[in-house]
């Protein structure tokens, strides 16, 4: 009998269909938490082999993790911080909280430290450009946006003239949120030799796979003494004065203290990761003094852990509150473990307030967020839309005296995918001055009657946007 090749091709694509199958299913069951996540990637790799098999091994491995777990003990970052000035929080009833967070994190509560809230662009980029404009031994600037505008300009020119005094200067920007294809301050900060790494970006085919991991941190520390945090980009249209076409109202915060050492090291551990180089120089970690009354820590999370720190450490806090939950996020779509939390804080009698946007600068994120909200009210949970401008800020205070802020948002990307970077500071009358920003923002009480209103068809396209949410 004599064969052809098309005896064989169809026994060997089904030979090759079921070992991609295979090798899917099994890694998905080795490393997959989420049950969900396995169950789609396993569904989507059996209706669809090959198709599916590619998507896996570009967005279903972590290779993150792995890649970090090999940095860890490599560095003294750790001890340096934990020989800095310190104590625990042991004589409030928010001890728990601390002790909580120092294991999770592996950081210790620094005290003596000051944080001052900043209000947009118009209020902290002139200090942040005055502390760039005297720095002299170093200055550390990581930003998911940085944009080549006027504004990104003086960034740029101000960076330049640092790295030309002989000042040690090292930019990370985000590989796609600062331009994917072209970043303009990229090219400009390298043609004036200054060192700048792009967070998980390649052209090359076979290095795709991080693409969906941003770095969504904004950092600043100079001669490592002065730093701030917070949720502004740098870019035009925070600068809200200007009246910019799309103006973003933001809140950042300057700090100084011995915190400064957990937010440089924060900086080194992604610059390491990024370009390879150790930042591990006294020159960017001196000596701290006390600044003020503060009791404060940084808290990091990332694909490259195997919690979500910064989800935990708000879930924990919510747990503990004995009267108000306060919080102002640009995007508000939580899995169902924090949506449990606030519910049941708001069941046992706990006034808990979510601040989001009248309209976000993402629409399909504005429609699932009215389909999720329901849950939320049916608890008693207050839902507040802010007025105009669109705010950035990403905010939380529980009893008005906790209080957590950064770059997190209360989204399964944020808390899942994105690297992000937030403060927790005991501090009664920061918090205070936090949680009157928050209420002051108390616009349009949003209720049931309100998405009740909406038409069928709004409904229907909210509640098909809802089911995008781990991707959002």
């Amino acid at each position: 009998m004599i064969y052809t090749y098309t005896d064989f091709i169809d026994p060997l694509v089904l030979a090759c269909r079921i070992c991609v199958i295979a090798v899917v299913v099994i890694h998905v069951l080795l490393t997959k938490r989420d049950v969900g996540a396995s169950i789609g990637w396993i569904g989507v790799t059996v209706l669809m082999p090959f198709t599916g098999g590619i998507l896996y091994s570009m967005f279903g491995i972590n290779r993150v993790r792995r890649r970090a777990k090999r940095m860890i003990g490599l560095h003294p970052w750790h001890s340096r911080t934990m020989t800095s000035r310190w104590r625990r929080a042991e004589e409030g009833r928010f001890a728990p909280l601390a002790e909580m967070v120092s294991k999770l994190t592996q950081r210790p509560l620094l005290a003596g430290n000051l944080v001052t809230p900043l209000h947009d662009g118009d209020s902290a980029y002139p200090q942040m450009l005055e502390a760039i404009g005297n720095a002299q031994n170093t200055v550390l600037l990581c930003s998911y946006i940085f944009r080549s505008d006027d504004i990104g300009h003086k960034f740029c020119n101000a960076l330049i003239a640092a790295h030309q005094r002989g000042a040690q200067v090292r930019v990370l920007v985000d590989g796609v949120g600062s331009g994917y294809f072209h970043c303009g301050v990229a090219r400009i900060l390298e043609r004036a030799g200054v060192p700048v790494g792009r967070f998980m970006h390649s052209m090359l085919p076979w290095r795709m796979p991080f693409i969906n991991m941003r770095d969504h941190k904004k950092i600043l520390v100079v001669d490592g003494r002065v730093g701030f945090m917070g949720g502004l980009n740098i870019g035009e249209e925070n600068l809200t004065a200007l009246h910019p076409t799309h103006p973003v109202s933001d809140t950042h915060f300057r700090i100084a203290g011995p915190v400064i050492h957990q937010l440089s090291e924060a900086f080194a551990r992604d610059w390491t990761f990024t370009t390879g180089e150790e930042l591990t120089a006294d020159i960017f970690f001196p000596e701290q003094q006390s600044h003020g009354d503060s009791l404060t820590r940084i808290v990091t999370a990332g694909p490259d852990s195997d919690l979500e720190k910064i989800e935990y450490t708000m879930l924990q806090a919510i747990s503990m509150a004995r009267h108000s939950v306060r919080l102002m996020t640009p995007y508000f779509l939580p899995d169902d473990r924090f949506l449990t939390e606030l519910a049941l804080a708001a069941l046992r009698g706990i006034e808990v307030d979510i601040v989001v946007p009248h309209h976000s600068n993402h629409v399909i994120i504005d429609w699932a967020r009215s389909a999720n909200l329901p849950r939320f009210l049916d608890s008693g949970c207050r839902v507040w839309q802010a007025r105009p401008p669109f705010n950035h800020s990403k905010l939380m205070v529980v009893d008005r005296h906790w209080s957590f802020v950064g770059s997190s948002n209360l989204d399964v990307r944020s808390l899942r995918l994105n690297f992000e970077i937030n403060l927790e500071a005991y501090d009664d009358a920061l918090a205070a001055t936090i949680d009157d920003f928050i209420a002051k923002h108390r616009h349009e009480r949003l209720t049931h009657h309100d998405l009740d209103r909406r038409r069928l068809p709004i409904k229907l396209r909210d509640a098909f946007a809802r089911l995008l949410l781990p991707y959002l």
